[in-house]
Protein backbone atom coordinates (compact mmCIF):
# COMPACT_ATOMS: atom_id res chain seq x y z
CA UNK A 1 0.00 0.00 0.00
CA UNK A 2 1.44 3.51 -1.23
CA UNK A 3 2.51 5.79 1.67
CA UNK A 4 0.04 8.48 1.04
CA UNK A 5 -3.10 6.01 1.41
CA UNK A 6 -2.34 4.77 4.93
CA UNK A 7 -3.60 6.83 7.73
CA UNK A 8 -2.04 10.23 9.18
CA UNK A 9 -0.90 8.26 12.49
CA UNK A 10 1.30 5.63 10.61
CA UNK A 11 3.73 8.45 9.83
CA UNK A 12 4.61 9.66 12.99
CA UNK A 13 8.57 9.17 12.62
CA UNK A 14 8.47 11.00 8.86
CA UNK A 15 6.02 13.47 10.43
CA UNK A 16 8.10 14.55 13.59
CA UNK A 17 10.62 15.31 10.69
CA UNK A 18 11.74 18.88 10.03
CA UNK A 19 13.39 19.98 7.05
CA UNK A 20 16.56 20.71 8.22
CA UNK A 21 17.08 17.63 10.37
CA UNK A 22 19.29 14.97 9.19
CA UNK A 23 18.65 11.55 8.71
CA UNK A 24 20.83 8.27 9.32
CA UNK A 25 19.62 6.23 6.80
CA UNK A 26 22.83 5.12 5.33
CA UNK A 27 20.90 2.78 2.54
CA UNK A 28 19.57 6.35 1.22
CA UNK A 29 22.71 8.11 1.39
CA UNK A 30 24.15 8.35 -2.33
CA UNK A 31 27.64 10.21 -2.93
CA UNK A 32 28.31 12.68 -5.70
CA UNK A 33 30.34 10.66 -8.04
CA UNK A 34 27.97 7.49 -7.85
CA UNK A 35 24.62 6.99 -9.86
CA UNK A 36 21.36 8.73 -8.51
CA UNK A 37 19.32 6.88 -5.99
CA UNK A 38 15.94 5.00 -7.19
CA UNK A 39 13.20 7.93 -7.29
CA UNK A 40 11.34 7.89 -4.04
CA UNK A 41 7.69 7.54 -2.88
CA UNK A 42 7.66 11.10 -1.22
CA UNK A 43 11.05 13.12 -1.69
CA UNK A 44 11.16 14.88 1.47
CA UNK A 45 10.69 12.13 4.13
CA UNK A 46 14.05 11.61 5.46
CA UNK A 47 16.12 14.81 4.04
CA UNK A 48 17.27 17.56 4.47
CA UNK A 49 16.30 20.62 2.15
CA UNK A 50 18.34 23.16 1.04
CA UNK A 51 18.95 26.82 2.43
CA UNK A 52 18.90 29.36 0.15
CA UNK A 53 21.83 31.38 1.07
CA UNK A 54 20.52 34.62 -0.54
CA UNK A 55 17.39 34.77 1.56
CA UNK A 56 18.50 33.47 4.45
CA UNK A 57 20.83 36.03 4.51
CA UNK A 58 18.08 39.03 3.85
CA UNK A 59 16.14 37.56 6.86
CA UNK A 60 18.90 37.16 9.09
CA UNK A 61 19.62 40.87 8.53
CA UNK A 62 15.99 41.89 9.41
CA UNK A 63 14.88 41.90 13.45
CA UNK A 64 14.11 38.67 14.72
CA UNK A 65 14.49 37.55 11.13
CA UNK A 66 17.68 35.08 12.66
CA UNK A 67 14.78 32.88 13.93
CA UNK A 68 13.90 31.36 10.76
CA UNK A 69 17.05 31.90 8.41
CA UNK A 70 17.57 28.95 8.58
CA UNK A 71 14.33 27.92 7.18
CA UNK A 72 14.41 26.27 3.52
CA UNK A 73 12.53 28.08 0.49
CA UNK A 74 12.07 27.88 -2.65
CA UNK A 75 14.56 29.43 -5.61
CA UNK A 76 13.01 30.91 -8.08
CA UNK A 77 13.32 30.59 -11.69
CA UNK A 78 11.44 33.55 -13.09
CA UNK A 79 13.03 34.44 -15.85
CA UNK A 80 15.81 32.99 -18.45
CA UNK A 81 18.63 35.12 -16.74
CA UNK A 82 17.70 33.65 -13.26
CA UNK A 83 19.27 30.67 -14.99
CA UNK A 84 22.85 32.23 -14.81
CA UNK A 85 22.08 34.80 -11.75
CA UNK A 86 20.60 38.11 -11.88
CA UNK A 87 22.11 41.09 -9.41
CA UNK A 88 23.97 39.43 -7.29
CA UNK A 89 21.52 36.50 -7.24
CA UNK A 90 23.28 33.23 -7.34
CA UNK A 91 22.62 31.38 -10.81
CA UNK A 92 21.08 27.72 -10.48
CA UNK A 93 24.43 26.34 -10.88
CA UNK A 94 25.29 27.61 -7.53
CA UNK A 95 22.37 26.78 -5.77
CA UNK A 96 23.20 22.98 -6.72
CA UNK A 97 26.85 23.44 -5.52
CA UNK A 98 25.69 25.46 -2.50
CA UNK A 99 23.08 22.48 -1.84
CA UNK A 100 25.76 19.67 -2.78
CA UNK A 101 27.72 20.99 0.33
CA UNK A 102 24.77 21.48 2.99
CA UNK A 103 24.18 17.73 2.00
CA UNK A 104 27.11 16.41 3.68
CA UNK A 105 26.62 13.36 1.94
CA UNK A 106 22.71 12.93 2.90
CA UNK A 107 19.50 13.04 0.79
CA UNK A 108 18.59 16.78 0.42
CA UNK A 109 15.69 18.44 -1.32
CA UNK A 110 16.21 21.49 -3.72
CA UNK A 111 13.22 23.29 -4.15
CA UNK A 112 13.25 25.00 -7.67
CA UNK A 113 10.12 27.39 -9.33
CA UNK A 114 9.68 26.98 -12.76
CA UNK A 115 8.03 30.52 -13.30
CA UNK A 116 8.43 32.05 -16.94
CA UNK A 117 5.31 30.49 -19.20
CA UNK A 118 4.59 32.97 -22.56
CA UNK A 119 2.01 35.08 -21.58
CA UNK A 120 2.31 34.14 -17.80
CA UNK A 121 0.29 34.87 -15.07
CA UNK A 122 -2.56 36.10 -17.70
CA UNK A 123 -5.00 37.53 -15.02
CA UNK A 124 -2.44 39.10 -12.86
CA UNK A 125 -0.26 41.99 -14.33
CA UNK A 126 2.08 42.34 -11.12
CA UNK A 127 3.74 38.84 -12.23
CA UNK A 128 3.73 39.44 -15.74
CA UNK A 129 6.74 37.85 -17.52
CA UNK A 130 9.24 38.25 -20.14
CA UNK A 131 7.71 36.37 -23.06
CA UNK A 132 4.99 37.41 -25.34
CA UNK A 133 1.83 34.63 -26.09
CA UNK A 134 3.27 32.52 -28.35
CA UNK A 135 6.84 32.63 -28.00
CA UNK A 136 6.30 29.54 -26.93
CA UNK A 137 9.32 28.01 -28.46
CA UNK A 138 11.46 30.60 -27.02
CA UNK A 139 10.61 28.99 -23.52
CA UNK A 140 11.54 25.65 -24.50
CA UNK A 141 14.70 26.17 -26.07
CA UNK A 142 15.98 29.47 -23.79
CA UNK A 143 14.19 28.78 -20.78
CA UNK A 144 12.90 24.76 -20.19
CA UNK A 145 15.93 23.24 -21.99
CA UNK A 146 19.31 25.24 -20.13
CA UNK A 147 17.42 24.04 -16.79
CA UNK A 148 16.99 20.42 -17.91
CA UNK A 149 21.01 20.91 -19.52
CA UNK A 150 22.38 21.70 -16.07
CA UNK A 151 20.45 19.22 -13.77
CA UNK A 152 21.19 16.96 -15.96
CA UNK A 153 24.77 17.25 -15.78
CA UNK A 154 26.81 14.38 -13.78
CA UNK A 155 27.48 16.25 -10.81
CA UNK A 156 23.71 16.62 -10.12
CA UNK A 157 22.01 14.14 -11.91
CA UNK A 158 24.21 11.38 -9.90
CA UNK A 159 24.05 12.60 -6.24
CA UNK A 160 22.37 12.56 -3.22
CA UNK A 161 20.14 15.62 -4.21
CA UNK A 162 16.42 15.11 -5.06
CA UNK A 163 15.06 18.17 -7.18
CA UNK A 164 11.52 19.66 -6.96
CA UNK A 165 10.53 21.29 -9.48
CA UNK A 166 7.06 23.60 -8.83
CA UNK A 167 5.71 23.93 -12.20
CA UNK A 168 4.13 27.05 -13.79
CA UNK A 169 1.92 28.59 -10.82
CA UNK A 170 -1.38 29.90 -11.23
CA UNK A 171 -0.79 28.65 -14.98
CA UNK A 172 -3.17 26.24 -15.20
CA UNK A 173 -6.21 26.99 -13.36
CA UNK A 174 -6.66 30.21 -15.30
CA UNK A 175 -7.68 28.05 -18.06
CA UNK A 176 -10.65 27.04 -15.93
CA UNK A 177 -11.77 30.12 -13.94
CA UNK A 178 -10.84 33.44 -15.94
CA UNK A 179 -11.77 31.79 -19.38
CA UNK A 180 -14.97 31.64 -21.43
CA UNK A 181 -17.08 34.17 -20.42
CA UNK A 182 -17.16 34.13 -17.16
CA UNK A 183 -17.12 37.70 -15.38
CA UNK A 184 -13.80 36.90 -13.94
CA UNK A 185 -12.43 36.24 -17.47
CA UNK A 186 -9.55 38.32 -19.25
CA UNK A 187 -8.67 38.40 -22.95
CA UNK A 188 -5.28 37.35 -21.97
CA UNK A 189 -6.49 34.21 -20.62
CA UNK A 190 -8.96 33.42 -23.53
CA UNK A 191 -5.70 34.30 -25.82
CA UNK A 192 -3.89 31.61 -23.76
CA UNK A 193 -6.47 29.02 -23.57
CA UNK A 194 -7.06 29.47 -26.84
CA UNK A 195 -3.31 28.95 -28.55
CA UNK A 196 -2.77 25.94 -25.89
CA UNK A 197 0.56 27.59 -24.84
CA UNK A 198 0.18 27.05 -21.11
CA UNK A 199 -0.52 23.62 -21.51
CA UNK A 200 2.14 22.92 -23.89
CA UNK A 201 4.70 24.77 -21.93
CA UNK A 202 3.57 22.68 -18.93
CA UNK A 203 3.79 19.11 -20.61
CA UNK A 204 7.19 20.38 -22.02
CA UNK A 205 8.50 21.00 -18.61
CA UNK A 206 7.28 17.47 -17.97
CA UNK A 207 8.58 15.94 -20.07
CA UNK A 208 12.00 17.37 -19.96
CA UNK A 209 12.57 17.74 -16.57
CA UNK A 210 10.84 14.88 -15.22
CA UNK A 211 13.06 12.72 -17.50
CA UNK A 212 16.03 13.40 -15.29
CA UNK A 213 16.15 10.58 -12.30
CA UNK A 214 16.15 12.87 -9.27
CA UNK A 215 13.95 15.39 -10.55
CA UNK A 216 10.34 15.43 -8.85
CA UNK A 217 6.94 17.67 -10.43
CA UNK A 218 4.64 19.12 -8.70
CA UNK A 219 2.17 21.15 -10.68
CA UNK A 220 0.59 24.17 -9.20
CA UNK A 221 -3.02 23.49 -8.81
CA UNK A 222 -4.22 27.39 -7.03
CA UNK A 223 -6.20 26.88 -3.71
CA UNK A 224 -9.22 26.18 -1.91
CA UNK A 225 -10.43 29.98 -2.65
CA UNK A 226 -10.32 29.57 -6.63
CA UNK A 227 -10.29 26.02 -7.25
CA UNK A 228 -12.67 24.45 -4.51
CA UNK A 229 -16.16 25.21 -6.02
CA UNK A 230 -18.03 22.29 -7.92
CA UNK A 231 -17.67 24.57 -11.23
CA UNK A 232 -13.66 24.43 -11.18
CA UNK A 233 -12.92 21.30 -8.76
CA UNK A 234 -12.83 18.62 -11.61
CA UNK A 235 -12.20 20.82 -14.70
CA UNK A 236 -8.93 21.71 -13.24
CA UNK A 237 -8.30 18.16 -12.61
CA UNK A 238 -8.69 17.60 -16.10
CA UNK A 239 -7.04 20.50 -17.33
CA UNK A 240 -3.56 18.96 -15.45
CA UNK A 241 -4.10 15.57 -16.46
CA UNK A 242 -4.44 17.41 -20.66
CA UNK A 243 -0.80 19.00 -19.43
CA UNK A 244 0.35 16.11 -18.06
CA UNK A 245 0.30 14.53 -20.78
CA UNK A 246 1.08 16.91 -23.30
CA UNK A 247 4.25 17.51 -25.53
CA UNK A 248 5.68 13.45 -25.11
CA UNK A 249 5.00 13.75 -20.96
CA UNK A 250 2.85 11.22 -19.13
CA UNK A 251 1.14 11.37 -15.82
CA UNK A 252 3.83 9.14 -14.54
CA UNK A 253 6.21 12.43 -14.78
CA UNK A 254 4.10 14.53 -11.97
CA UNK A 255 4.87 13.17 -8.42
CA UNK A 256 2.49 15.73 -7.01
CA UNK A 257 0.77 18.98 -6.85
CA UNK A 258 1.02 22.04 -4.81
CA UNK A 259 -1.39 24.57 -3.71
CA UNK A 260 -1.76 27.40 -1.82
CA UNK A 261 1.56 28.82 -3.65
CA UNK A 262 2.32 32.34 -2.68
CA UNK A 263 -0.98 32.52 -1.11
CA UNK A 264 -2.70 33.03 2.15
CA UNK A 265 -5.48 30.56 2.65
CA UNK A 266 -5.56 29.35 6.25
CA UNK A 267 -4.14 25.23 6.53
CA UNK A 268 -6.73 24.36 9.13
CA UNK A 269 -9.77 26.04 9.95
CA UNK A 270 -11.10 24.39 13.63
CA UNK A 271 -13.72 26.78 14.49
CA UNK A 272 -16.07 25.65 11.82
CA UNK A 273 -16.30 22.99 9.03
CA UNK A 274 -18.17 23.03 5.72
CA UNK A 275 -20.93 20.92 7.14
CA UNK A 276 -21.67 23.17 10.13
CA UNK A 277 -25.40 25.25 10.40
CA UNK A 278 -26.94 27.81 12.10
CA UNK A 279 -30.38 28.32 12.46
CA UNK A 280 -30.75 25.91 9.69
CA UNK A 281 -28.47 27.99 6.78
CA UNK A 282 -25.68 25.76 5.64
CA UNK A 283 -22.06 27.52 6.21
CA UNK A 284 -21.74 27.20 2.50
CA UNK A 285 -24.16 29.75 2.15
CA UNK A 286 -21.85 32.44 4.35
CA UNK A 287 -20.66 35.56 2.20
CA UNK A 288 -17.07 34.15 3.14
CA UNK A 289 -17.41 30.70 2.03
CA UNK A 290 -20.13 31.01 -0.87
CA UNK A 291 -21.17 27.74 -1.91
CA UNK A 292 -17.34 26.32 -2.05
CA UNK A 293 -16.81 22.89 -0.61
CA UNK A 294 -13.95 23.25 1.22
CA UNK A 295 -12.83 26.33 4.25
CA UNK A 296 -9.44 25.56 4.47
CA UNK A 297 -6.42 24.32 2.51
CA UNK A 298 -5.48 20.79 4.01
CA UNK A 299 -9.13 19.56 3.04
CA UNK A 300 -8.61 20.60 -0.27
CA UNK A 301 -5.13 19.26 -1.17
CA UNK A 302 -5.94 16.05 0.26
CA UNK A 303 -9.65 15.99 -1.65
CA UNK A 304 -8.21 17.38 -5.11
CA UNK A 305 -5.03 14.27 -4.78
CA UNK A 306 -7.72 12.08 -4.31
CA UNK A 307 -9.49 13.77 -7.62
CA UNK A 308 -6.39 13.74 -9.93
CA UNK A 309 -6.21 10.13 -8.98
CA UNK A 310 -10.12 9.44 -9.99
CA UNK A 311 -8.95 11.26 -13.48
CA UNK A 312 -5.80 9.15 -14.20
CA UNK A 313 -2.65 10.36 -12.13
CA UNK A 314 -0.88 7.57 -10.16
CA UNK A 315 -2.91 6.18 -7.03
CA UNK A 316 0.73 7.73 -5.16
CA UNK A 317 0.48 11.03 -6.56
CA UNK A 318 1.62 13.13 -3.76
CA UNK A 319 0.74 16.64 -2.72
CA UNK A 320 2.86 20.16 -1.06
CA UNK A 321 1.04 23.13 1.19
CA UNK A 322 2.72 26.46 0.93
CA UNK A 323 2.39 27.47 4.53
CA UNK A 324 4.98 30.32 4.16
CA UNK A 325 2.22 32.95 4.78
CA UNK A 326 -1.16 31.46 5.96
CA UNK A 327 -0.53 31.69 10.33
CA UNK A 328 -2.66 34.41 10.66
CA UNK A 329 -1.60 34.58 14.29
CA UNK A 330 -1.24 37.81 16.35
CA UNK A 331 -3.64 39.80 18.67
CA UNK A 332 -6.66 39.45 15.74
CA UNK A 333 -6.69 35.27 15.60
CA UNK A 334 -10.01 34.06 17.23
CA UNK A 335 -9.84 32.03 19.95
CA UNK A 336 -13.10 29.90 19.13
CA UNK A 337 -16.04 29.57 17.41
CA UNK A 338 -18.23 33.05 16.14
CA UNK A 339 -21.19 33.49 17.68
CA UNK A 340 -24.50 31.41 16.16
CA UNK A 341 -26.34 34.84 15.92
CA UNK A 342 -26.42 34.15 11.82
CA UNK A 343 -24.16 32.31 9.79
CA UNK A 344 -22.03 35.33 8.59
CA UNK A 345 -21.33 36.03 12.41
CA UNK A 346 -20.60 32.53 13.02
CA UNK A 347 -17.88 32.19 10.04
CA UNK A 348 -16.55 35.31 10.34
CA UNK A 349 -16.05 35.70 14.18
CA UNK A 350 -14.12 32.02 13.94
CA UNK A 351 -12.09 32.07 10.92
CA UNK A 352 -8.39 32.13 11.16
CA UNK A 353 -7.95 33.73 7.95
CA UNK A 354 -8.12 37.18 8.55
CA UNK A 355 -8.83 38.92 4.89
CA UNK A 356 -11.13 40.99 3.63
CA UNK A 357 -12.01 38.56 1.10
CA UNK A 358 -10.75 34.90 -0.09
CA UNK A 359 -9.97 36.01 -3.31
CA UNK A 360 -7.38 38.78 -1.57
CA UNK A 361 -3.94 37.82 -3.04
CA UNK A 362 -1.48 40.16 -2.65
CA UNK A 363 0.82 41.26 0.11
CA UNK A 364 -1.71 40.91 2.24
CA UNK A 365 -2.06 42.96 6.11
CA UNK A 366 -2.20 40.89 8.61
CA UNK A 367 -0.61 37.91 7.30
CA UNK A 368 1.58 35.85 9.50
CA UNK A 369 4.03 32.90 8.85
CA UNK A 370 2.30 29.83 9.22
CA UNK A 371 3.31 26.16 9.80
CA UNK A 372 7.53 25.41 9.43
CA UNK A 373 8.24 23.19 6.75
CA UNK A 374 7.86 19.66 7.75
CA UNK A 375 7.96 16.33 5.57
CA UNK A 376 4.63 14.05 5.50
CA UNK A 377 2.57 16.34 8.42
CA UNK A 378 -0.68 14.34 7.01
CA UNK A 379 -2.12 11.57 5.13
CA UNK A 380 -1.81 12.63 1.22
CA UNK A 381 0.69 15.60 2.34
CA UNK A 382 4.38 15.14 1.28
CA UNK A 383 5.54 18.21 3.02
CA UNK A 384 4.49 21.59 4.11
CA UNK A 385 6.94 24.05 2.50
CA UNK A 386 7.88 27.41 1.77
CA UNK A 387 7.89 27.61 -1.63
CA UNK A 388 7.21 31.61 -1.35
CA UNK A 389 10.36 33.29 0.67
CA UNK A 390 8.76 35.38 3.06
CA UNK A 391 9.60 39.12 2.94
CA UNK A 392 9.23 38.37 -1.10
CA UNK A 393 6.77 40.84 -2.31
CA UNK A 394 4.25 39.86 -4.35
CA UNK A 395 3.78 43.17 -6.71
CA UNK A 396 4.33 46.81 -6.05
CA UNK A 397 1.72 49.14 -4.75
CA UNK A 398 1.90 51.35 -7.44
CA UNK A 399 3.53 51.25 -10.70
CA UNK A 400 7.26 50.96 -11.03
CA UNK A 401 9.20 51.18 -14.24
CA UNK A 402 11.44 48.00 -14.77
CA UNK A 403 13.42 45.25 -17.28
CA UNK A 404 11.77 42.50 -15.98
CA UNK A 405 7.80 42.45 -17.61
CA UNK A 406 6.62 42.88 -14.50
CA UNK A 407 3.11 45.59 -14.94
CA UNK A 408 0.96 47.51 -12.33
CA UNK A 409 -1.77 45.44 -10.38
CA UNK A 410 -4.49 47.13 -8.45
CA UNK A 411 -4.89 44.33 -6.35
CA UNK A 412 -1.26 45.48 -4.70
CA UNK A 413 -2.95 49.07 -4.39
CA UNK A 414 -4.32 49.20 -1.12
CA UNK A 415 -6.81 51.86 -2.28
CA UNK A 416 -8.42 49.77 -5.01
CA UNK A 417 -11.83 48.94 -4.08
CA UNK A 418 -11.25 45.21 -6.05
CA UNK A 419 -12.84 43.73 -9.20
CA UNK A 420 -15.28 40.15 -9.89
CA UNK A 421 -12.56 38.34 -8.77
CA UNK A 422 -12.58 39.38 -4.95
CA UNK A 423 -16.21 40.30 -5.18
CA UNK A 424 -15.65 43.89 -5.55
CA UNK A 425 -14.14 44.63 -1.91
CA UNK A 426 -10.56 46.15 -1.02
CA UNK A 427 -7.51 44.69 -1.76
CA UNK A 428 -6.36 44.50 1.58
CA UNK A 429 -2.82 44.97 0.49
CA UNK A 430 -0.11 46.81 2.59
CA UNK A 431 1.45 49.89 1.23
CA UNK A 432 4.63 50.84 -0.67
CA UNK A 433 5.59 47.66 -1.40
CA UNK A 434 8.60 47.03 -4.02
CA UNK A 435 8.05 44.93 -7.74
CA UNK A 436 6.84 41.66 -6.95
CA UNK A 437 9.95 38.82 -6.18
CA UNK A 438 11.80 42.10 -4.52
CA UNK A 439 12.54 42.42 -0.68
CA UNK A 440 9.61 43.59 1.51
CA UNK A 441 11.13 44.31 5.03
CA UNK A 442 7.71 45.97 6.42
CA UNK A 443 5.98 42.46 4.68
CA UNK A 444 8.89 40.38 6.65
CA UNK A 445 8.31 42.08 9.67
CA UNK A 446 4.59 41.43 9.63
CA UNK A 447 5.00 37.82 9.14
CA UNK A 448 6.82 37.64 11.88
CA UNK A 449 4.88 39.26 14.07
CA UNK A 450 1.51 37.50 12.99
CA UNK A 451 3.18 33.95 13.13
CA UNK A 452 1.41 30.90 13.94
CA UNK A 453 2.47 29.05 15.30
CA UNK A 454 4.18 31.44 17.14
CA UNK A 455 7.90 32.31 16.83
Amino acid sequence: MSRRIRMAGTLLAASALTMGALTGVASAQVDSGRAAAAKVDNPYAGAKVYVNPDWSAKAAAEPGGSKISNQPTGVWLDRIAAINGTGGAMGLRAHLDKALQQSAGSPTVVQLVVYDLPGRDCSALASNGELGPTEIDKYKTQFIDPIAAILSESKYANSNLRIVTTIEIDSLPNLVTNTGGRPTATPQCDTMKANGNYVKGVGYALNKLGAIGNVYNYVDAGHHGWIGWDDNFNATAQVLKQAATAEGSTVDKVAGIIVNTANYSALKENNYTINDSVNGTSVRQSKWVDWNRYVDELSFAQAFRQELVNVGFPSNVGALIDTSRNGWGGSARPSGPGAKSDVDTYVNGGRYDRRIHIGNWCNQSGAGLGERPKAAPAAGIDAYVWMKPPGESDGSSSSIPNDEGKGFDRMCDPTYTGNPRNGNNMSGALANAPLSGHWFSAQFQELLKNAYPAL
